[in-house]
């Protein structure tokens, strides 16, 4: 038996069908990301229609396909670093369970489907799609390397998720709302940045070299920093976003979710997987519900 197939029957791939290791591939754990195209939506509610509807969910598809090939390019460069990593080590690429060329080519065919199809659905969703894919493409490539400046990477990539949400239904996002995507990633993203760096002190997450850049004190700092503006420019938003007034009310949803990170975080040791914490902690996601519901129901009922 050759290493490569060894490796797979290691990991456990060795029985699962190809398009399951092809999905895995894609990371669809991760699509929970782009569920910020909707935000346009939701503050929208009063004169939302299924045409809108349809365009938004359009928008979402387009955005998780989009950045699942920006995983399959980040897991392709990462393949070799990724094996050093005691949960990137079972991805599909770094386990040996796809070939990489294969895996490229995938990734490839599937970006032009979308980008085809996001210029013809709008142009100017279409520019900011590519814009996405590219500045992930430099992220990647080198800037993942840079300190500092691979954390305002993954932060712009989610205000551009929510700018492409409201471009896709023709809606614009008041700057204040952009401001709190902004910093409400850099908190998720610093979170994750000190988790890496906890691994690696223990000698478990060598493989990312701009973790050597960054110290925990540091990074404590500026989590604390950026947790205060985010709640300060929440609180404005909901001021001057030119809805209802009532908006403040769920500043205490915002409250909550962020100390219940900021707990995981310190108290658990959690938060390398931001997506993951979503989907599995109880507290932040009935957080998460009940703060789009009560949104929707202040906006509809309390305008």
């Amino acid at each position: 038996m050759s290493q490569t197939k060894a490796q797979v029957k290691l990991e456990g791939w060795g029985s699962r069908p190809l398009p399951i290791r092809y999905l895995a591939l894609m990371r669809p754990r991760q699509w929970t990301k782009n569920l910020l195209v909707f935000a346009a939506l939701i503050f929208s509610i009063q004169h939302v229609d299924m045409r809108m509807l349809g365009q938004a969910l359009a928008g979402f598809v387009l955005f998780c396909l989009v950045s699942s090939c920006v995983y399959v390019l980040n897991d392709y460069v990462d393949r070799e670093k990724d094996r050093l990593h005691p949960e990137k080590k079972n991805r599909p690429l770094a386990s040996g369970a796809i070939h990489p060329q294969t895996a490229l080519l995938f990734g490839f065919v599937l970006l032009l489907c979308c980008l085809g199809a996001a210029f013809r659905f709008q142009w100017m969703f279409g520019l900011v799609l590519a814009g996405y894919f590219c500045m992930n493409v430099l992220y990647s490539l080198k800037l993942k390397h840079v300190v500092i400046v691979d954390l305002l990477i993954v932060a712009s990539g989610f205000v551009l998720r929510a700018v492409g949400g409201g471009l896709v239904i023709g809606v614009p996002l008041t700057p204040w709302f952009l401001l709190c995507t902004m910093l409400l990633a850099l908190f998720l993203a610093i979170g994750k940045r000190r988790h890496e760096l906890l691994l690696m002190q223990g000698g478990m997450g060598v493989h990312r070299k701009v973790l050597e850049s960054y110290s925990m004190e540091m990074l404590n700092q500026m989590s604390a920093i950026v947790t205060t503006a985010t709640i300060m420019s929440y609180a404005l938003f909901t001021f001057t976003s030119g809805r209802s007034i009532h908006l403040m009310w769920t500043l205490i949803f915002v409250l909550y979710g962020v100390f219940r990170y900021l707990y995981l975080i310190h108290m658990e040791g959690k938060g390398g997987r931001p997506e993951k914490l979503l989907l599995e902690d109880k507290h932040i996601l009935m957080t998460v519900v009940l703060y789009g519901f009560s949104v929707v129901c202040i906006l509809l009922f309390l305008p």
